[in-house]
């Protein structure tokens, strides 16, 4: 499939016309082609207007039909074959395998948000039968289902070309719930969004469904982020990206006449606690396999290790001293983008300079244009309270060890940290107590906290969270990843005293769904 350099409004494609992004190979430093002309105005009202025109259709949809369209979804994603993770390489400078495996992420989520669909307990049907005899006052028939938000705008994201980007979960979820979909591509990896654009766009025509219920547009500036927000028929938005840029989108939903939620992920150190007797057991195994989860993917995962937290001693100095030889060992990795490198890097300088903060270890030097060295750092307990400036994510492969004076000092600097996205407890059976005194504190300030593992790695599936308070979420009562993600971009609608053929089909008293209800307070199955 040849690349085009154009943006996808419906059934059309057009080229834009504002100022042109090109992808940068990262590896190699040079830029690529095609060019992609950024949007207008007129070509985000184009793409919400038609998204408008499209919603009470495809929210009519029948569940199977929904579910369909997004199996088609996957199934054409698979048919792009090797063109589709050769380009996804070039533009990232991830590896072969780790786009392969987020090709089949990307392709699984939609597959099980497929499976959502049909089952359909995401409508949350109730009803309360009316009660014409019930004294002092009668009951009226009340029945209540989950209906779509309405078009949804959707931001790619740069660390992850497929499974968080045009037909990433956010897509998926917001297709399921009934919602058309508006994506704003990343300018990193255009080529990428325009082949998963173009199958999304496919499966819309082979499903045929309102050629509004998917669009793919392009900009290097703010004329299509921001309009899309601002734009009256966009209901919600969905966002993987900087604090400053999830900010900048819920200021402008905030200020519309009608106030949309932007569930924006976006800022997260992911503390790690390594309590005393895990650390007396295998403090230098721990060190170990904490440099493989910090350096994976070259640092740029959301649930990054950016803190560690320990009490000092011995056990402290034998953990520093693996993990320091096994960074040095590290070698440096390509970044996604020369932007996310100088970043990354103005972050380690950042680090470097601060009072009281030590440089433990680096990895090897980087020997290509847009590789990231590795570094550790280490600071005490007081002094990471006295500089807010160390709770700043660094994007990429660099740490903090926090040295504590006891498990308290480490309970007491967790209370003051901000929202995040995942905490990760290292513990053996003889840490249960201050484990137990931790919880409330994580629970309180996380989103998924871990046992005995490393929040490098997301699994999609029903009980995931990803999300947590804010900053590592605009929303912290919402996930970005499982399929609980559908609920961003549902509400929920009572019918009183509707007459039957009026009612939804879920509603009915002899639906022919039959789906799981609740019926005056308890579950029925029909």
């Amino acid at each position: 499939m040849a690349l085009t350099g154009e943006m996808l409004i419906g059934a059309t494609r057009l080229r834009g016309t504002e100022r042109p992004v090109r992808a940068i190979n990262p590896s190699t430093g040079e830029a690529m082609e095609p060019a992609y002309g950024g949007g207008t105005a007129a070509e985000v009202e184009r793409a919400c207007a038609l998204a408008w025109a499209a919603f009470d259709t495809y929210r009519a949809t029948t569940l199977e039909q929904r579910a369909s369209f997004l199996e088609t979804v996957a199934q054409e994603l698979m048919e792009l074959g090797d063109e589709l993770v050769e380009r996804a390489v070039a533009e990232s400078g991830l590896p072969r395998g780790r786009i392969e495996g987020e090709r089949a992420r990307t392709v699984g989520q939609l597959r099980l948000f497929a499976q959502v669909v049909r089952d359909g307990l995401w409508l949350d049907a109730r009803i309360d039968p009316a009660l014409p005899d019930r004294k002092p006052l009668p009951r009226p028939d009340l029945r209540q289902r989950q209906i779509p938000l309405g078009p949804v705008a959707v931001f790619g994201a740069s660390n992850f070309p497929l499974a968080f980007s045009v037909a990433g979960g956010d897509t998926a979820s917001a297709l399921a719930a009934g919602c058309p979909v508006v994506v704003k591509a990343h300018s990193a990896h255009p080529g990428t969004s325009e082949l998963a654009g173009r199958a999304v766009q496919a499966a819309v025509r082979k499903c045929e469904l309102p050629e509004g219920v998917f669009s793919m547009l392009f900009g290097a500036g703010s004329v299509v982020g921001q309009g899309l927000v601002a734009d009256p028929r966009i209901k919600a938005v969905g966002f993987t990206g900087s604090r400053a840029g999830g900010v900048a989108l819920m200021k402008t939903a905030a200020a519309r006449p009608e106030p949309i939620p932007v569930y924006a992920e976006m800022s997260s150190i992911n503390p790690v606690f390594l309590l005393p007797a895990a650390m007396k057991a295998r403090a230098e195994a721990i060190g170990k396999a904490f440099v493989g989860s910090l350096t994976m993917g070259a640092g740029q995962f959301c649930t990054n290790p950016g803190l560690v937290l320990a009490v000092e001693g011995p056990e402290l100095d034998r953990f520093v001293a693996a993990a320091a030889e096994a960074l040095g060992a590290a070698p440096a990795a390509t970044m996604l983008t020369p932007g996310i490198l100088k970043a990354y890097q103005e972050g380690v300088e950042r680090l470097s300079n601060a009072p009281k903060v030590q440089k433990v270890a680096e990895g090897l030097l980087h020997n290509g244009p847009t590789q990231g060295q590795a570094a550790l750092f280490m600071t005490d307990a007081a002094s990471f309270a006295a500089d807010p400036g160390l709770e700043e994510e660094v994007f990429g492969a660099a740490s903090l060890i926090i040295r504590c004076q006891d498990t308290g000092t480490m309970r007491d600097v967790a209370e003051k940290l901000e929202g995040q996205l995942t905490a990760t407890l290292q513990m053996e059976k003889e840490d249960v107590e201050e484990a137990r005194a931790l919880l409330p504190v994580l629970e309180r300030r996380v989103g998924r906290i871990l046992v005995n593992g490393y929040p490098t790695g997301v699994e999609v599936s029903h009980a995931m969270v990803h999300g947590g308070p804010y900053p590592s979420t605009a929303d912290g009562r919402s996930t970005s990843v499982g399929t609980l993600a559908i609920r961003r971009f549902l509400r929920p609608v009572c019918y009183q005293d509707f007459p039957a053929e009026l009612l939804p089909e879920e509603l009915r008293d002899n639906s022919p769904l039959h789906l799981l209800r609740l019926e005056d307070g308890k579950p029925v199955q029909h």
